[in-house]
């Protein structure tokens, strides 16, 4: 790694020979592959954008300038020219260097990143701060083609065409987000890429006119006549163009020479200017090009076979309720599936070979994905919304205006709630029972197990209003199979019937939960276990009866504890002067950080050993009170 070793901080790139840049993205490359495959992270994307962040690097003056890039997934190659090289040994682990820009971590991050199509807004905010205080650095927005399928994105275009001042924007094209690119947006961008004599033409449109043999002197006066008939000829970026953008490419993403000449170029003019930059996702590592979809978020990976390090986890609720909704599907002829980019990742992979016309990816729009199920349910289909619990955030308006005041029946499949883990605050589904539990006419569900979820699926599904499943990440729950009683509606039910305190453990948590009363069981005391089932209608019928038989009521939960299943429960008990005393376990008002889902649980103290020493807590003080 001789040429890595003069990487010891911002802008130590310039020091590298012109000669010299192929052999330092080679290092850089196996730098990463070798780091990755121990820690787990993003992989495909960061090798297919080694040259481009090279080029940046080798033309911006860091911190000075700004680079803003999009979702963050392609940010390793930054962090190393950055002098981050030593936090690779811990990437993404408790307490290390996170897989995304964090403004804590450098100041050569100009933006937090984890969520996609958010760059050109953030770099136009940047721009238009720049004219206001009179400085004179330049502004750079890296945004993926899949990441341009978002509504976000566009409205962002719609204001930064209006720029008087100079603003870059790499589309960095490809071909691929997490899953295949869908749409209107990438058949477009497909187009430009095979249309290889724009650049030829370019630099002098009328001159190439004249020269075809005897009607070119004619065709080129006709064009003339409105100043964007040549574009419409032969400028394949038109739609960048009309918006007042200059559009400028296809150019090759590995190339560094170019990159740097383009961006130079581009520097020095005074309007908005789009580069369409098409790199090649995986590059250097031949079995993350042939399959780039497995290799975008990996676990540790051996890189001889590209094959997991660990052998395959037991089935994970997404695993449970991919396999459920096609047995469902089968059965109701009505039922539709919508994902937002991510068919592998929700699980949704196998409706769609199953049932291929009633499968919809709408891209990255979860916005879009959440109204356009409320459209056919208002018009007789039943859809089932597959989005991480991160994401459906964006499409908070949506749930509440488009689905709930009408009542219509649309299941909301909410992957990745609660704790997530590795990838930090920008993924951590801990948000989803505090937005979703304030909208009226939706039931908002949590499964203790494997078997639970596959019910709550068959209920929602004849339930013909709005319902909400959140489900975690990982190894599905496999115990407690024999308590199992039919759901019905705003209803939970009582495992275990004890005294003293009334444990309630809500979903995933319920792992912890078991865990305890296992444990405070072998040394004699018998305490109540509680599955809620329901956050939202909670039962109140259950927990005034709870309140009234128990000294305490202890509820746990991977959500922040505003507007939580805890606080719910403990605005019941004053509001109907319920005496019984209540700890809420749950996530304080904070974000949090990237680490295993066991060292955050511990961390937030919402762990088996702190729900003990809780529960024990009342114990105690009751036995003494006597």
């Amino acid at each position: 790694m001789a040429l890595l070793e003069h990487i010891q901080k911002e802008n130590d790139i310039k020091k590298i020979a012109p000669e010299d840049y192929i052999g330092l993205a080679a290092e850089i490359r196996e730098f990463i592959m070798n780091h990755v495959s121990k820690t787990g992270g993003h992989l495909a994307s960061n090798l297919g954008a080694v040259e481009l962040t090279m080029a940046l690097h080798l033309c911006l003056r860091f911190p000075k300038d700004k680079l803003i890039w999009d979702v963050g997934h392609q940010s390793y190659t930054h962090k190393i020219l950055t002098g981050r090289k030593d936090g690779f040994s811990h990437l993404r682990q408790f307490k290390g260097m996170s897989g995304f820009p964090k403004p804590y971590e450098s100041h050569c991050d100009s933006f937090i990143a984890g969520h996609s199509s958010t760059s050109l807004s953030i770099a136009y905010g940047f721009a238009q701060a720049r004219e206001l205080k009179g400085s004179d650095e330049t502004i750079v927005a890296v945004i993926g083609d899949g990441a341009l399928s978002g509504g976000m994105a566009y409205e962002a275009l719609n204001n930064i065409g209006q720029l008087k001042s100079n603003l870059i924007i790499i589309l960095n094209d490809n071909k691929m987000s997490i899953s295949e690119n869908v749409g209107g947006m990438s058949k477009y961008l497909s187009k430009i890429r095979v249309g290889d004599r724009y650049n030829e033409f370019k630099g002098d449109v009328e001159q190439a006119l004249l020269s075809i043999p005897k009607i070119g002197q004619s065709v080129a006066k006709t064009v003339k006549r409105s100043k964007d008939s040549i574009k419409q000829l032969l400028v394949p970026g038109m739609l960048f163009e009309d918006m007042g953008i200059t559009y400028v490419g296809p150019v090759d993403g590995h190339d560094i020479d170019l990159l740097i000449d383009t961006l130079e170029s581009a520097r020095t003019r005074n309007r908005p200017i789009l580069i369409h930059v098409v790199s090649k996702k995986g590059k250097g590592y031949r079995i993350a090009e042939k399959f780039p979809e497995h290799f975008h978020g990996v676990e540790p990976f051996d890189v001889q076979t590209g094959k997991p390090v660990k052998k395959k986890e037991v089935a994970t609720y997404t695993d449970v309720f991919s396999k459920k909704l096609v047995t469902l599907g089968e059965q109701h002829e009505d039922l539709v599936a919508v994902t937002a980019a991510m068919p592998d990742g929700t699980g949704l992979s196998a409706f769609a070979k199953a049932y291929p016309k009633r499968f919809f990816d709408v891209g990255i729009a979860e916005e879009h994905a959440v109204t356009f199920a409320a459209g056919m349910a208002a018009a007789g289909l039943h859809p089932v919304v597959a989005i991480y619990s991160s994401f459906l955030q964006r499409a908070y308006d949506q749930i509440l205006h488009d689905i709930c005041i009408q009542k219509l029946p649309v299941i909301l499949a909410i992957d990745r709630s609660g704790l997530v883990g590795a990838d930090g605050e920008t993924h951590q589904g801990i948000f989803d029972t505090t937005f979703l539990c304030g909208i009226p006419n939706l039931a908002v569900m949590a499964p203790k197990n494997r078997y639970e979820i596959s019910q709550m699926l068959e209920f929602a599904v004849q339930y013909h209003q709005p319902v909400a499943i959140k489900y975690p990440r990982g190894s599905a729950f496999y115990e407690l199979k024999e308590l199992q009683a039919p759901i019905e509606y705003g209803k939970g039910e009582v495992l275990y019937e004890g005294k003293k305190v009334a444990l309630i453990p809500v979903g995933k948590m319920m792992e912890e939960g078991l865990k305890v009363y296992r444990r405070l069981k072998t040394e004699g005391y018998n305490i109540t276990l509680v599955n809620p089932r329901f956050i939202k209608p909670m039962d109140e019928e259950l927990i005034r009866e709870l309140a009234k038989n128990h000294d305490a009521i202890v509820t746990v939960e991977d959500n922040v504890y505003q507007g939580g299943f805890g606080q719910m429960v403990a605005s019941f008990l004053r509001c109907n002067n319920l005496k019984c005393k209540i700890s809420c376990l749950a996530i304080d008002d904070q974000f949090v950080e990237h680490g295993s889902v066991a060292e955050l649980m511990e961390m937030l103290g919402i762990d088996a050993n702190t729900i003990y020493t809780t529960v024990m807590g009342y114990i105690k003080k009751k036995n003494k009170d006597k």
